[in-house]
């Protein structure tokens, strides 16, 4: 079912710094989204690109409740991959599967405590 790590999102208070940092240190801008919360906030989640064409992407997002480092497992299908890992109750889903821009996305949690956001079509 899981097929590579896509990435790994960490958190940042000041995303232009932290962008600025990165890049210095090899890696490149690959795309950008940025939405209002509902407070007026301006969140962004940066995806940075490593020399290595085969390598995973390290994203940088400013979220001001989400301050946490996020792995983020691409499977080929979220809905159906959430329906087959749902008949296993040592997992814990904290968000099923919803939409976004790339396909859709699922957060759960593993026996072993660590999360996972599940990322595909």
């Amino acid at each position: 079912m899981f097929k590579k790590l896509e990435c790994v999102c960490i958190h940042t208070d000041s995303i232009e710094k932290s962008l600025s940092f990165y890049t210095s240190m090899g890696l490149t801008e690959n795309w950008k989204i940025e939405r209002i919360l509902d407070d007026g906030f301006n969140w962004a989640i940066i995806g940075l690109k490593f020399p290595e064409k085969e390598s995973s992407e390290l994203v940088l997002s400013n979220h001001p409740k989400n301050k946490f480092t996020e792995v983020e497992i691409l499977v080929e299908d979220v809905r159906q991959v959430h329906r087959k890992l749902s008949k296993n109750d040592e997992i814990r889903w904290i968000r099923p599967p919803f939409a976004t821009e790339s396909g859709h996305v699922a957060v759960m949690e593993a026996p072993d405590g660590n999360v996972f956001v599940l990322v595909g079509k």
